[in-house]
């Protein structure tokens, strides 16, 4: 009986121990409840876009490329004659610069002095010839006339006119061997043909030279050539090419390595669009490179800008306006997201120039500035404005 007395017992104080517990419980909720106040409210949040006001302006077409700097001759300079290496110019060594006609090198010329001698003795002995050849056929001729025959004679030999013929085939033939001896003379003078650099020497004094050896490389020093290929767009923002020749346009060259600038212009436009890079090439020009300060020299990697025309209604946007899907983003009136596809005009630094659309053009639009692959068309949000920019 005390034993069963002991269970109830026990079991009276648990269910009045856990009733505390649940009580307690309930308290310090709402207590909490209490504290925290009234539930969040359910109206949407309004992100921040970070915005820039534009309108459309009128800008000067930007156009860039790259090219390399190449000398507008590039000779491997040969001997035209035979000959042994008697004296060889102080100038005559690679990195020196050397005028036009200027002697690089003197080759033994004792063998074409005497050709030259030779040629001279037989043009004079020609010479003598046909003078006599000239006698003897006007006193061949004075001889017919007085014999009172009527008529030509029967054969030409009687006035000497095929004797003559040949007399003055010689003189002639006597002249042009002494023009070759001359002109072999003269080629033991190896010459510069134009002003020039000297890139690479391969002969020494004493060394004999066969003709047609290889002497030289010369690069020329009037002005360097620089190969720009441009895309389609590209050429769509330049004057006509004529007009790029004729008026020598302008162009600024900066050097990819180290920055240093020159000043050049439109040489030419090819006339043909390469068939692996679907580009058509302008030729820029720079005179006298080696003059310029810094000097400009042949092999050096350059970046091009050229001004181009001047293009109607275009947005100037950093270039972070532009989403990956080629879109640039914008928010309405109601601050609600808006978007529209484009392609760049034409590019500058960090900015791009794109066409305004035509549903923007009348009043100034805010540009999202960095769009996000989440945003989505008629979302709400709350526009920053960065600065203006019209």
């Amino acid at each position: 009986m005390k034993r069963r007395i002991r269970q109830w017992s026990t079991t009276l104080v648990a269910i009045i121990t856990l009733t505390a517990v649940i009580f307690f419980t309930h308290h310090l909720i709402a207590e909490q409840a209490d504290r925290s106040g009234p539930p969040p409210s359910s109206q949407p949040q309004r992100p921040d876009v970070a915005v820039i006001r534009v309108e459309g302006a009128a800008y000067n077409a930007r156009i860039r490329g790259y090219g390399e700097t190449q000398t507008h001759f590039a000779l491997t300079l040969t001997a035209q004659t035979s000959g042994q290496v008697i004296e060889q110019s102080e100038m005559f060594e690679p990195g020196c610069q050397v005028s036009k006609g200027a002697v690089l090198i003197q080759l033994e010329a004792s063998d074409y002095q005497s050709a030259v001698a030779n040629a001279e003795s037989e043009l004079a002995s020609a010479r003598l010839a046909l003078l006599e050849e000239q006698r003897q056929a006007s006193q061949a001729q004075a001889e017919w006339q007085a014999s009172g025959l009527s008529g030509e004679p029967d054969s030409a030999l009687v006035l000497r006119h095929p004797q003559l013929i040949a007399a003055e085939a010689a003189v002639s033939k006597a002249e042009a061997a002494l023009t070759s001896a001359a002109k072999n003379l003269s080629r033991t003078k190896i010459t510069s043909p134009f002003d020039a650099i000297v890139v690479e020497r391969r002969t020494a004094p004493g060394s004999y030279l066969q003709a047609g050896a290889e002497v030289a490389t010369l690069y020329s020093t009037d002005m360097v050539e620089i190969a720009v290929p441009l895309s389609t767009r590209d050429w769509a923002n330049l004057p006509d090419p004529a007009t790029l020749s004729d008026e020598r346009w302008p162009v600024q060259l900066t050097a990819v390595e180290n920055g240093q600038t020159w000043s050049g212009y439109a040489l030419r436009a090819q006339q043909h669009v390469d068939s692996s890079s679907r580009q058509r090439t302008l030729l820029v020009a720079v005179d006298s490179p080696l003059k310029q300060v810094p000097a400009l020299l042949a092999g050096t990697f350059v970046e091009a800008r050229i001004s181009g025309s001047r293009v109607d209604n275009i947005w100037e946007l950093p270039s972070s306006a532009l989403s990956q899907r080629g879109e640039v983003w914008y928010v309405t009136e109601q601050d609600t997201l808006a978007r529209f596809s484009t392609e760049p005009v034409f590019s500058s630094g960090n900015f791009i120039y794109v066409a305004v659309p035509e549903e923007l053009a009348p009043s100034p639009t805010r540009v999202v500035v960095h769009p996000l692959s989440s945003y989505l068309p008629g979302m709400i949000v709350h526009p920053v404005t960065e600065g203006d920019n019209a």
